[in-house]
């Protein structure tokens, strides 16, 4: 089932396998990262398409979550979906208040500072604990904090634009 990818926000990852019965560890970037398993179906990125998936159950497990999907019943078969993103469909998420907003629609956007200096694109986001940090590559990689008001002065969505103030030497 191919299906448009502006459909889909990815929400985590298959990581591991867990037991002998066909339960998956997944990578969650909900939060909490239990929530991950509220959703239902999934859409497993396999071989470059995504395949829509059932849960059949899951839990928190120690720090992780743990899955197990329909059709999923043993390690061999839960073992061929490690590495698989999965996403759901962007109207299962929760609306967002105004200036919030989800990792996925950040990604791609252009960056350029106050000056109007450019300084890449927005390749992914990580969590520091303190904050949120865009990495944004462009002619080098850079570490720019998420920080609202403060650093991030715009972000403009249906310009793909990232306004930030940050020093380009920086």
């Amino acid at each position: 089932m191919q299906q448009p990818t502006d459909q889909f926000v990815t929400v985590g990852r298959i990581s591991g396998v867990f037991g002998l019965r066909g339960w998956v560890k997944v990578f969650s970037d909900t939060d909490p990262r239990d929530h991950i398993v509220q959703f239902d179906p999934w859409y497993v990125r396999i071989g470059g398409q995504w395949r829509e998936m059932r849960i059949a159950d899951g839990h928190a497990q120690g720090k992780g979550v743990v899955a197990l999907l329909e059709g999923i019943d043993d390690r061999d078969a839960a073992s061929a979906l490690v590495g698989a993103d999965i996403a759901v469909r962007r109207e299962q998420l929760p609306e967002l208040a105004q200036g919030e907003y989800y990792w996925s629609d950040l990604i791609g956007l252009n960056v350029v500072t106050v000056d109007g200096v450019e300084l890449g694109t927005v390749d992914r986001l990580m969590e520091t604990g303190a904050n949120d940090v865009l990495v944004v590559k462009g002619e080098r990689e850079r570490l720019i904090p998420y920080l609202p008001g403060q650093v991030i002065t715009e972000v403009d969505l249906e310009n793909g634009l990232l306004r930030v103030d940050w020093d380009p030497e920086f």
